[in-house]
């Protein structure tokens, strides 16, 4: 298992990284994810490892999120993914390389 040193009031150090160095991750996760506080959760952990991006619902029942930064860092925004918060059940995690570099923090963003 990776450790990530967490530095700056609980924020991820980059080492010096610059954003064209850092990866993204598109995220399509399903199952009882929605009104279990799970986007509201998955701001904070994102923000806590120091990615930048947002979440979102979907009218189908899923929630969907852009994350950016270091690849360890989006290891463990993945690995968070697939458990949730309490009282979400996680069915199925997707994530895919993205190509979108969102504005700085983490933040919800309206229903799609």
């Amino acid at each position: 298992m990776k450790h990530v040193v967490l530095e700056n009031h609980g924020k991820i150090k980059k080492n010096g990284e610059n954003r064209s160095s850092m990866k993204t991750l598109h995220f399509h996760i399903s199952g009882l994810v929605q009104g279990v506080g799970y986007r509201w959760a998955m701001v904070a952990a994102a923000s806590r490892l120091g990615l930048d991006g947002w979440v979102r619902n979907r009218r189908d029942g899923t929630v969907e999120a852009i994350a950016r930064g270091p690849e360890a860092a989006l290891g463990e925004l993945e690995t968070w993914a697939r458990q949730g918060p309490p009282g979400a059940v996680v069915s199925q995690v997707v994530c895919s390389p993205g190509d979108e570099e969102p504005a700085r923090g983490f933040h919800q963003i309206p229903t799609l």
